[in-house]
């Protein structure tokens, strides 16, 4: 198999592709391309009738579909997993800043106490979208005794959680939003999710609890949130995603105290490319082989 790495070609990936026992070649002789360092403006550059198959490099393909880059007769897989746990370790640190208040007493220039902490023991926690982030989150929050409300597409049951609706299950998300201490958000971009936290559902969140968004910053209402923190609504919210994003300078979220910004960092590119490269060295075997690829991506669904 004739593998192209591009438009940036870091030596971890090409070592994938040799190691999983494929060649690497120029584009237009390549029936699969691994996509890295640049956006979907520029696949027509790549793309050539004998292209096969497109490994993408981001679990999300929001970009891709707005550019409607994902054209027919093109296996395209996303990294969708791969990152899980990066993202998961990062979710639970801006739980435990936000719970215990920690983001506040870094800021101060004083002695003083805030108020208003919370604790991971026994704390009931929402994710809404318990794909791979989730289920990695909710091993990580073992230690903590928690009551996991999980809500998936499928309605499938999650392991280790108490409850687990369909997306489209209204009650159920009244009830995660009504019950949770901590709501996370880690469910993909797509036009039925858009503004999914929108005013109504932080006004049905249950009092002091806190908004993580690790998924991405259109599934939050900004404005709306805002408002909420502003009027005490909800304990706070960690964001590693933002609408928009970048969070211009000088937004009020930076410096709130009742938030935590990071700027889209659960996933650095220290981590993001190794763990890239495991998937593509997976992938690859498994196109060698015959075998079923990894997050082969669902037009219809968007993910």
């Amino acid at each position: 198999m004739q593998v192209h790495i591009g438009p940036i070609a870091p030596p971890e990936l090409t070592a994938a592709v040799v190691a999983a026992g494929a060649e690497i070649s120029p584009a237009a002789e390549a029936t699969a391309l691994v996509w890295y360092g640049e956006g979907p403006e520029r696949f027509a550059e790549f793309d050539h009738p004998g292209l096969e198959w497109v490994q993408l490099p981001s679990a999300g393909i929001e970009a891709w579909a707005a550019a409607d880059a994902l054209r027919d007769g093109i296996t395209f897989t996303s990294a969708a997993g791969t990152y899980a746990q990066t993202v998961a370790e990062h979710t639970l640190g801006l739980m435990l800043v936000g719970a215990r208040r920690l983001h506040v007493m870094a800021r101060a220039e004083n002695w003083a106490r805030p108020t208003g902490m919370l604790s991971l023991f026994g704390a009931t926690v929402g994710i809404i979208g318990a794909g791979g982030i989730g289920r990695v989150l909710i091993d990580l929050l073992q230690p903590f005794g928690v009551r996991v409300l999980a809500v998936n597409r499928s309605g499938k049951p999650v392991a280790g959680a108490a409850w687990t609706w369909p997306a489209d299950d209204e009650a159920g998300m009244d009830r995660l939003l009504a019950e949770s201490d901590f709501v996370v958000v880690a469910a993909p971009a797509t036009a039925e999710t858009a503004k999914l936290i929108d005013a109504d559902a932080l006004s049905r969140m249950k009092a002091g609890a806190w908004l993580i968004n690790v998924a991405r910053g259109s599934l939050v209402d900004t404005e709306a949130l805002v408002e909420a923190l502003d009027a005490e609504r909800i304990g706070g919210a960690a964001l590693d995603v933002t609408d928009p994003e970048p969070l211009p300078d000088g937004h009020p979220l930076f410096q709130h105290p009742r938030a935590i910004i990071s700027p889209h960092s659960a996933n650095p590119k220290s981590l993001l490319v190794p763990a890239l490269a495991r998937r593509v060295e997976d992938n690859v075997r498994r196109r060698l082989a015959g075998q079923p690829l990894l997050g082969v991506i669902d037009r219809t669904a968007g993910y």
